[in-house]
């Protein structure tokens, strides 16, 4: 199962030919094909069957393919499961996710489906959207052992606003509520618990280039490895955001090459600053970020 770096997950919707025609185009390290709220329920056997072809005509694609299927709960996923699982797409996001349990019982279905299809056992990784109903956030630091399926969290804000009903989930200065602000610090505690990527929210408004930066940038300093954007005009920012720079990638470097030039030291100085271990796994994984982008 692949472990590429997602600094960017696009949302596409599944029923429209003219963007998943441009999809491949826009440097996204990843994009999400949606079967959910993009696509209105008469519409979904024409989505699946244009997320399958999809899948199909890119077989030993470069650019991740995951699609976002309709919660668990909703009596649709099984359907969308079954028409598109066949074009071996590299996971499935699954939104609504109450906890670890649907994860097991999603796994559970991708076991019968990759097998009745010929797709590679375990291949098709998950990705829940991790805070979308109040329950959920009792639940995420539960998700180690879920399924060895799972490759990272994330996190939304407005679904969950509709399950409390609340008017709106930003204060009068644009800042996230408390309660969101909790959603969004749990789903990456959870994700650095369970080993797996933490992926930031969206950014709504996507003609606000600068909150988009400042987000992710912040994003990424909180330990954030990636952003979805809803329009490809956000991926380019996204992915600069978290791409390190040269100063950064240098001074990572210099980082290591201290602890191995001090084999065995757990501390050691550098420019006059103290180093220890967790300054050594900050710089590796600068480092391994910078060559996966």
């Amino acid at each position: 199962m692949s472990k590429q770096t997602f600094r960017s997950l696009l949302f596409v919707p599944g029923d429209s030919e003219r963007k998943l025609a441009k999809a491949e185009a826009t440097g996204a390290d990843a994009v999400v094909l949606d079967l959910e709220d993009a696509v209105e329920a008469s519409r979904l056997p024409q989505a699946r069957e244009m997320v399958r072809q999809y899948l199909e005509a890119r077989s030993g694609r470069r650019q991740a393919i995951w699609v976002r299927i309709n919660p668990l709960t909703s009596g649709l996923a099984l359907d969308d499961l079954a028409a598109i699982v066949r074009g071996a797409p590299d996971g499935i996001l699954l939104p609504k996710v109450a906890g670890p349990s649907a994860i097991e019982a999603l796994a559970g279905y991708l076991d019968a489906l990759e097998a009745r299809d010929g797709v590679a056992r375990g291949s098709v990784g998950i990705i829940p959207v991790a805070t979308e109903v109040p329950d959920a956030l009792f639940t995420l630091g539960n998700y180690k052992n879920s399924s060895p399926r799972l490759q990272g969290l994330t996190w939304g804000a407005e679904d969950l606003s509709a399950a409390l009903g609340a008017a709106t989930n930003r204060q009068e200065d644009g800042e996230y509520e408390f309660t969101y602000k909790l959603a969004r610090s749990l789903c990456l505690l959870g994700a650095h618990a369970a080993g797996v990527r933490a992926i930031d929210t969206i950014c709504g408004n996507f003609r606000d280039d600068a909150g988009l930066r400042k987000e992710a940038a912040l994003a990424r300093k909180a330990g954030f490895s990636g952003k979805i954007a809803i329009h490809p005009d956000q991926v380019a920012a996204i992915n600069e955001a978290f791409t390190p720079d040269a100063a950064e990638l240098e001074y990572a470097r210099r980082v290591v090459q201290a602890f191995e030039q001090a084999p065995g030291a757990g501390t050691l100085q550098l420019d006059g600053e103290m180093l220890d271990r967790p300054h050594l796994k900050r710089a590796m994984q600068t480092l391994a970020l910078g060559g996966a982008a």
